[in-house]
């Protein structure tokens, strides 16, 4: 009989559990059944990793555990059963443990914390699991492999440096001698720091700065300092959680788990699945549920049968089948078994024959970028082949290579099982259709390995290399006749041909391709060319195939074949996925890409064998070699350079690069967020119900067919909120729409239930009619109808005379520059409780920027005064803008809701809701126009500024005015006139984002900057630096520049990053490769920090200390993982002289600190410091007396102590508001910043030309901080904010379903969860990442000398950008596509005219800007701009 029971473990600990629910996920039962909350769920989907957790499985062959990471947020609860489960719980604790190798944090966790590896720490415990797993399977691992270890998970906060340093203290290949030059030491010795008296520092003031040391620290230094501190220690190793020895001798018996809706089977053999699939017809067969699992959660499908075949031996065996050289390859095989057995295969050459391996190589090109570690460990073949997805990776290879297909069922009437082969190419019927008859199970797939004849590749190009899907992928194969084979057979051919006397174009090419034979062309005797990407399945391009077999091998051959794959694939804008040219130009890329592979090969075979004369007929320009050099990573490294003060005890830790103060926390999972909270008593869980059409108006809202479902407590909606039905401060917006939506995704009412599950079920039973109104989608559309919010003529800033001066210049260009929108994807998705209480009250423990503007809005709605109602926020996992205005609709949602039924409500947004509802970055467009002189002297400027808004007005008007006061970046130009619109649309409304426009204009100046450069032939660099603004010149808006530091920033990056010298290797390398080039750029940038809004440049703070003298500071910012809470912790400790050890955050409340200004623009360290230091400065003047009273030598605790006996108020109150700001925008007068930060960057990057794909190779980054308060915070945000950056200007793109994009349905956003939406991975981190922070520039303005640092390094990832469009200068000149006009622009000295570029760079924008004679061939235009959503 089956069992009806699991039996697992977790964390060492036995579980039994005898009603499981099949369709329950392992991440469920760990957070909701075992209350392991540590592992969290960041998209569920499987594609961000915070939900990673280790699985262990007995192998009786090598009589030990296997380890392997999976995503607990696809595997189900009954795919653990016989497996042992290590949650980052197990692994360690900060709490310690009592026997010796016990308890405390496990290297893994202590590295990372202490190498400033964990920000907000949401996806922290993720990253801990991924790099422990990777530790447990490979025992010697290399820098090279714990670099790929991470290839599952996401981080949006750290920028990836800080993880991969502290993974590779594990690498066994690392050369603990170091670089000796580089060690973490200060590089001078000695100190000016004045020598601190009694009690020194308590009479300096906060802006005194210091004189600091520096300290440069690199990558190598930083491994061989953790090798030398461990051979130091030496400590015995950790014991890790024993494998459990009822698991070593565990018997899998068959499982029939029956839930309430789903049942789970586990067969043992063949004969049983069969059986039970035939049963069952509609059964689903479950491996790794990467494709059930996602169906279930998103699309709300419900399989009633589940199938698992892990333990039915003949779907789970690979192995050699001699007799048919072939690879037979179960259908539940995972991929990483099928990767681990042909790397083996390959790697110690155990096939009989050299050239048998072209098939394998080919799946293992796939498999290298194939999704991720934790998909590929449980993910299978079959799995792969069934879906028919048209984008697979791996069925183009099945389909080259002519791959078989086994299937079994059970035969009608005796039950036997009865087998039926198929080839691949037959297998595909239709989009996600195919030749799998009713009952059969697929059990194995033949792959043929490669004759000696044949050649064999497989591409793939996708928005990102690590875990993602293809945008086009393909597999192509030719098998061509020996030299003496072809040279017949090209003479039989010309003779027939000669016969035939056709004229035709393809009479040509044969003629053409028998001529080329005569000169040892090899001949086509077959090919097969398999794609996905092309068409509703994966297909063959059969009239290229066609066309090709028995012509020549050769350039000639190839560029018709090029016009045949048009004919194969003809794409156009209506397409589904659109890009149809660059899907088309990418076929055409591949295939040129593998006639330079096969020719290559069949000339080095050639030479092999003796044929030397074959062998050099056959060769290609040396230049060609680049288009066929597959992407290789090497090992990236950094520097971190920066000043710290010599003498701590003067200011306790100020200046000081402390780790983050929940780090350690993080790493072991014990941080608690919002979804961590043991569910209140009572509890119920929301969903939210939401627009399905751009613009329309309610006519019917039916909620009964939601509140009949099991669970379901209550369905709110407008009419439901007692106080007004209005968020935000502009009186546009409603909570919930009562009577017409504005766009895809508006909120129109909250169900609330018993279970998560529940609630979103039933979420999609409420029916809502409407009748639909015209939409504007984007700001085309909103330029033609004139469609703004804010002023209606704009907002405008200006300097002198812009269109006079622009007359008399000497020069002119205009252009436009496009800058696409960017989703923040924070880990933790928008979150809240709501929390009701006695006589009205109302608590709400939210993840919120901005918690005073949550009260406002939840006590407006609820019709109860502010002081009703509390906010709490203990951290975010992320927020970056994101949640500084748009979570407060998600709070005042579920308070309504507990409002109404009097019980706590929770509300947890899942992935695609959060994106298609909360906003994103604006995109921009940016018309402009520049005069200049003919030696590069800038004289006017004209700008017009349009921003996606979306449909209210949120943040949009702000962020404008940011834009506008950013379009002149660091560039003194006499006449400035910027005019700003903020297009309404019906979208979500867009809203602030790091940066909050200023990316956006600074762009719009650079693209300005890069046409000038081009127009007059001369590099970038000189034209930015001939008119960078310089100390005491006046801004276009009127703000004098004191203590501007760009110049020496700008001189310091250039020499630190060699910029010469890179320019000139660059250019080198240019020369001698075709189809890949290289660029360099160095770009500067200039941020104002003040809040735009005079009136929210103010903060606030309470600090109280205790008896035993230990210290509670509460303050009015929020911590997201940016460090804020560690700085004030050291403001404190150092305003009142104790340790930091001494003082404590333990979160935010709105009833400890009232009417506080949102966690935003890069302001919080100033205003909430300054409010800190303030109220610690009351409390140290009141113990002044008494503290000079009492003998020297006495201890903070007993001054404390002493002063509570001599009643002295050990509680102070502190606030500052900041002075000198406030722009007015209808005077046109008024500061508009506090100061500016500046940084410089210089990047270099290398483009493959034919499929768009770049790396970036280094980037240097030199930043004025003023003196640090924390060089280690500070530097992460750099470095986060760099990388963030790059997501903006190279990788992420938003897709809406506009005009351009028609295929989707009007207003709905395509690029939803990590699946479609792309942010940069650990595999797109520079090469060499390198920062400096700007020595001996102090900063008057504000705390400790200090600068702001959140935001302003955002737009120096620019710089990789200009260095891109630099290499596509290179290419563009090599293509002979050169417009009108010469220019050199970035390094300079390559002749080309300016071109546009829209961001981001992807690999579409970066491919279609090299027009050449594959595009050509295809007939697409050489001046092509791909669409995107604006």
């Amino acid at each position: 009989m089956p069992s009806k029971e699991l039996t697992f473990y977790v964390n060492g600990q036995k579980v039994v559990e005898p009603n499981a629910q099949p369709e329950m996920t392992l991440l469920e039962y760990l957070r909701n059944k075992l209350g392991l909350t540590g592992t969290k769920l960041g998209c569920g989907e499987g594609g961000c990793g915070a939900c990673t957790v280790m699985v262990s499985q007995y192998d009786n062959d090598s009589a030990q555990p296997i380890h392997r990471s999976i995503n607990a947020c696809l595997a189900p609860v009954c795919s653990v059963d016989g497996l042992h489960v290590i949650t980052v719980e197990g692994i360690g604790s900060t709490k310690g443990g009592k026997r010796k190798g016990e308890g405390g944090l496990h290297p893994v966790q202590e590295k990372i914390a202490n190498f400033h590896g964990s920000q907000c720490g949401f996806c922290t415990p993720g990253i801990v699991m991924a790099l422990y797993t990777h530790l447990r399977k490979n025992p010697s691992p290399t820098m090279h492999s714990l670099e790929e270890a991470f290839d599952g998970n996401l981080c949006r906060c750290t920028g990836y440096r800080p993880i991969l340093d502290a993974a590779k203290t594990f690498a066994t290949d690392v050369k603990v001698s170091g670089d000796k030059t580089h060690k973490d030491a200060p590089a001078k010795a000695g100190s000016k720091g004045k020598s601190a008296g009694k009690h020194a520092f308590w009479e300096s003031g906060p802006l005194a700065g210091f004189d600091g040391v520096e300290v440069s620290s690199c990558t190598q230094s930083k491994i061989a300092n953790a090798h030398a501190g461990e051979s130091k220690k030496g400590e015995e190793k950790r014991e890790e959680i024993a494998f459990p020895k009822e698991l070593e001798t565990y018997t899998p018996k068959s499982l029939e788990i029956k839930g309430e809706r789903t049942t789970w089977y586990r067969p043992l053999s063949l004969e049983e699945m069969v059986k039970i699939v035939a049963s069952n017809p509609k059964s689903k067969i479950v491996v790794g549920n990467t494709e059930v699992g996602i169906e279930a959660r998103f699309k709300f499908s419900n399989y009633p049968v589940l199938v698992s075949p892990l333990n039915v031996p003949e779907l789970n065996v690979i192995k050699h089948n001699a007799a048919a050289d072939a690879i037979e390859i179960g259908a539940a095989v995972s991929l990483t078994t099928i990767r681990e057995y042909m790397q083996d295969l390959v790697k110690g050459k155990k096939l009989k024959d050299s050239y048998s391996y072209g098939s394998l190589v080919a799946v293992l090109d796939q498999l290298r970028w194939f999704s991720s570690t934790q998909i590929r460990n449980v993910g299978c073949v079959g799995g792969n082949l069934v879906t028919a997805s048209p984008i697979s990776d791996l069925c183009p290879v099945f389909l080259a290579t002519n791959s078989t297909l086994t299937f079994a069922k059970a035969a009608a009437g005796s039950g036997k099982i009865s087998y039926r082969k198929l080839p691949v190419s037959k297998f595909f019927l239709n989009y996600r259709k195919v030749d799998l008859q009713e009952g059969e199970v697929m059990v194995s797939v033949s792959l043929p390995l490669t004759k000696k004849t044949e050649h064999i590749r497989a591409f793939k190009q996708a928005r990102r290399r690590e875990d993602d899907i293809a945008i086009v992928t393909s597999c192509l194969r030719v098998e061509l006749l020996s030299a003496e084979e072809s040279l017949r057979a090209a003479e039989e051919k010309a003779k027939e041909e000669h016969t035939k006397l056709e004229q035709s174009r393809a009479k040509a090419a044969d003629s053409n391709s028998a001529s080329a034979s005569s000169s040892s062309s090899p001949i086509v005797k077959d090919v097969s060319l398999g794609f996905g990407g092309m068409w509703k399945t994966p297909v063959r391009a059969r009239k290229t195939e066609e066309f090709l077999r028995g012509k020549a091998w050769n350039e000639s051959t190839i560029k018709l074949a090029v016009e045949m794959l048009g004919k194969d694939f003809p794409l156009d804008k209506s397409t589904p996925g659109g890009m149809p040219e660059f899907r088309k130009t990418l076929c055409a890329s591949f295939l040129f890409k593998f006639f330079v592979h096969s020719t290559q090969q069949q000339a080095a075979r050639a030479q092999k064998a003796g044929g030397g004369g074959e062998a050099k007929l056959l060769q290609l320009p040396k230049s060609y070699d680049s288009s066929v050099k597959q992407f290789q990573r090497p090992v990236s490294h950094g520097r971190q350079t920066f000043q710290v003060n010599p003498d701590s005890a003067h200011i306790k830790g100020i200046g000081q690069p402390l780790a983050h103060r929940s780090a350690h926390i993080q790493v072991a999972g014990e941080a608690e967020y919002i979804d961590d909270l043991p569910p209140k008593h009572r509890m119920l869980f929301s969903a939210l119900v939401l627009s399905t059409i751009p613009h329309g108006d309610i006519v019917r809202v039916d909620a009964k067919g939601a509140l009949a479902m099991p669970g379901v407590c209550g369905y709110f909606g407008a009419e439901d909120i007692k106080g007004v039905n209005e968020v935000g401060h502009w009186g546009d917006e409603e909570l919930f729409a009562s009577k017409t939506v504005h766009c895809v995704g508006q909120l129109i009412g909250i169900v609330v239930a018993e279970t998560q599950r529940q609630a979103v079920e039933a979420a999609q039973h409420v029916a809502v009619e409407y009748k639909q109104k015209p939409a504007v989608l984007s700001i085309k559309d909103a330029i033609k109808a004139k469609s703004w919010l804010g002023e209606q003529e704009g907002y405008l800033l200006s300097r002198g005379d812009a269109p006079k001066a622009m007359a008399s210049a000497e020069m002119t260009v205009e252009g436009e520059m496009r800058i696409g929108g960017q989703e923040h994807f924070y880990l933790e998705t928008q979150c809240s409780e709501a929390i009701p209480g006695e006589n009205g009250e109302m608590t709400i423990l939210a993840s919120t920027q901005n918690p005073n503007t949550t009260i406002e809005c939840v006590a407006h709605n609820l019709g109860v005064p502010v002081h009703k109602v509390v906010c709490k926020v203990k951290r975010m996992g992320g927020g970056f803008g994101g949640k500084e205005t748009r979570s407060v609709n998600y709070s005042a949602a579920a308070a309504v809701a507990a409002e109404k039924l009097g019980r706590p409500v929770r509300i947890v947004l899942d992935r695609n809701v959060d994106m298609a509802t909360s906003g994103q970055r604006h995109a921009f467009i940016g018309k402009y126009k520049v005069g200049f002189t003919k030696d590069g002297k800038l004289t006017a400027l004209d700008v017009r500024l349009y921003s996606n808004a979306g449909w209210c007005q949120d943040l949009s008007i702000p962020v404008m005015h940011r834009g506008l006061f950013h379009v002149d970046n660091v560039y003194y130009i006499p006449h400035i006139r910027a005019h700003g619109f903020a297009c309404k649309t019906n979208m979500p409304s867009h809203t602030a984002f790091r940066g909050f426009g200023g990316p956006q204009g600074l762009m719009v100046a650079e693209a300005a900057i890069d046409h000038v450069a081009r127009a007059l032939n001369i590099p970038g660099e000189v034209l930015r630096e001939k008119n960078l603004y310089k100390e005491g010149q006046t801004t276009h808006f009127g703000q004098v520049l004191t203590h501007c530091t760009v110049g020496r920033a700008w001189r310091e990056c250039k020499a630190r990053s060699q910029y010469e010298r890179r320019v000139k290797e660059a250019r080198q390398f240019n020369q001698e490769n075709r189809w890949r080039k290289r660029g360099v750029a160095l770009v500067p940038t200039k941020f104002g920090i003040a809040f735009t809004a005079k009136f929210m440049n103010q903060g606030g703070a309470l600090v109280h200390i205790y008896t035993d003298g230990s210290v509670l500071v509460t303050h009015g910012g929020t911590e997201m993982g940016q460090g804020l809470h560690t700085k004030m912790i050291q403001v404190a400790a150092g305003a009142l002289g104790v340790p930091i050890e001494y003082v404590h955050i333990a979160e935010t409340a709105t009833d400890k600190v009232p009417n506080t200004s949102p966690t935003a623009a890069s302001m919080s360290s100033d205003i909430n410091g300054m409010a800190v230091f303030l109220a610690c400065s009351k409390i140290a003047e009141r113990l002044k007396p008494l503290r000079d009273s009492m003998a020297e030598g006495t201890t903070w605790k007993e001054l404390i102590h002493k002063a509570y006996f001599e009643r002295i108020n050990l509680s102070a109150q502190g606030f500052y508001k900041v002075p000198d700001v406030g722009y007015d925008f209808k005077t046109r007068t008024g500061p508009g910043f506090s100061y500016f930060s500046y940084g410089v960057a210089c990047a270099e990057v290398e483009v493959d030309v034919l499929t768009g794909d770049h790396q970036v190779l280094s980037s240097h980054i030199v930043m004025d901080v003023g003196n640090s308060l924390n060089p280690a915070i500070d530097i992460g945000q750099i470095e986060g904010a760099f990388t963030q950056g790059m997501g903006l200007f190279t990788l992420e793109e938003m897709i809406w379903g506009d005009s351009d994009h028609k295929w989707l349905r009007p207003g709905t956003l395509m690029t939803q969860g990590p699946g479609a939406y792309k942010i940069p991975s650990f595999n797109d981190v520079p090469l060499e990442f390198n920062i400096s922070l700007l020595k001996n520039a102090p900063n008057p303005k504000a705390i400790h000398s200090s600068k702001a640092i959140g935001e302003p390094p955002l737009f120096l990832a620019a710089s990789v950008f200009y260095a891109i469009k630099d290499a596509l200068a290179q290419a563009r000149g090599d293509a002979g596509s050169c417009e009108e006009g010469k220019g050199g622009g970035g390094g300079g000295g390559v002749e080309n005219g300016p071109f546009p570029l829209d961001s981001p760079a992807t690999a579409e924008r970066i491919r279609m800007a090299c027009p050449d004679h594959l595009t050509k061939a295809l007939g697409i235009p050489a001046s092509i701009r791909p669409m995107g959503s604006w």
